[in-house]
C-alpha cells in the first residue's frame, strides 16, 4: 500500500493520530521536502515518529518515482507532505503512476493554508482561484496569475496568493556545466510579492490599462500559519512592503473589495504594527 499522509501546518505533533500509526508501521518513509516546509526540520520529525525519513526532492519525485514506489505492492510505504496530500499536483501524478503498477494507495488528509487561511477572518467561501507569485529574475518577470487576481475581484472574491520556495535549486552556470551545486533556500516574504504586485500595476498603468488592484487595495499577510509564532498582519497593498511578519512560510491574500462587516471587525484585530487602528480601504464594493 502506498500512504500519502498530511502533515499539517505546524510542527511535528500536526499529524494526525491515524496519519502518525501509518509512519510507524511502514517499511519506507518519505518526506516530501520542496512544495512547502515545516517549522521544525527532519531530525525533529523523526524523533517524534520513531522513524527514519527519506528526504524526496523535487527531481526525485516528478523523474525517479519508480523508487519511492518500488515493492509498494507488497510492503508499506509512506510518503509524508506539509498540508494536504492535494497541495500540489505532483501528488496527483504519483497516485496515478502507482494506479497504473496496480499499487493501492490510501490518502490521509490534513490541514492546509488552502483552508488555514481562513484564520485571518476571511470568509472560505469568497476565496476565488488561488495564484503563485514566482521569485522574478532579469529575465523572466511573468505577469500572467495577475489576470486571475482580476477576475477574482472581477467576482468579489479573495485571492490567495502562494509565495515562491527555491529549495535544492541550481545556478544557470552550475545547471549547463553539471554540476550538483545547489543555491541555498529561498522563501519569498510578503514584501517582496507585494514589490512585485506594484511593479505589475505601475507596468498595466504605463501599457494604459487600468489595474484591478492599486496601491491602496486591502491586503492580508500571513506567515507560518499553523504555527504559535504565526503572525497576521492586514492594511494596503503598499503596507505590505515594509510589514514584518520574520522567518517562512508567507502567503498573501488579496482581498475582494467589498467585505462582510464581520470580515473588516475580524481583520481589524490584526493591523499593521505601525498602525494604531483597523485597516481601512478607500476602495469601493
Amino acid at each position: 500500500m502506498l500512504y500519502l499522509v498530511g502533515l499539517g501546518l505546524g510542527d511535528a505533533k500536526d499529524i494526525t493520530v491515524k496519519g502518525l500509526e501509518v509512519v510507524r508501521r511502514c517499511s519506507r518513509v518519505y518526506l516530501e521536502a520542496y512544495t512547502s516546509v515545516l517549522t521544525v526540520g527532519k531530525e525533529a520529525l523523526e524523533e517524534f515518529y520513531g522513524k527514519k525519513l527519506i528526504l524526496a526532492d523535487r527531481e526525485e519525485v516528478e523523474q525517479e518515482a519508480d523508487n519511492i514506489l518500488k515493492d509498494a505492492d507488497v510492503s508499506d510505504v509512506a510518503f509524508l507532505v506539509v498540508g494536504d496530500p492535494f497541495g500540489a499536483t505532483t501528488h496527483s501524478d504519483l497516485i496515478l503512476r502507482a494506479t497504473s503498477l496496480g499499487i493501492p494507495y490510501r490518502v490521509i488528509h490534513n490541514a492546509s493554508i488552502l483552508n488555514a487561511v481562513g484564520c485571518c477572518g476571511l470568509q472560505l467561501y469568497k476565496f476565488g482561484e488561488t495564484v503563485s507569485i514566482v521569485f522574478w529574475t532579469d529575465t523572466w518577470r511573468p505577469e500572467s496569475f495577475f489576470d486571475k487576481v482580476k477576475k477574482n475581484r472581477q467576482n468579489g472574491m479573495h485571492t490567495l496568493c502562494l509565495l515562491d520556495i527555491k529549495v535544492k535549486e541550481q545556478s544557470l552556470e552550475n545547471l549547463i556545466k553539471g554540476r550538483k551545486i545547489y543555491e541555498p533556500p529561498r522563501y519569498m516574504t510578503v514584501n517582496q510579492a507585494a514589490q512585485q504586485l506594484l511593479e505589475v500595476i505601475q507596468n498595466q498603468r504605463a501599457r494604459g490599462e487600468e489595474p484591478a488592484v492599486t496601491e491602496e487595495t486591502l491586503c492580508v499577510g500571513l506567515a507560518r500559519v499553523g504555527a504559535e509564532d504565526q503572525q497576521i498582519a492586514a492594511g494596503t497593498l503598499q503596507q505590505m512592503c515594509s510589514v514584518a511578519l520574520g522567518g517562512p512560510l508567507h502567503s498573501l491574500v488579496i482581498t475582494g473589495g467589498s467585505l462582510h462587516p464581520l470580515e473588516m471587525e475580524m481583520l481589524s484585530l490584526f493591523p499593521v504594527p505601525e498602525a494604531s487602528s483597523g485597516p481601512q480601504s478607500t476602495e469601493g464594493p
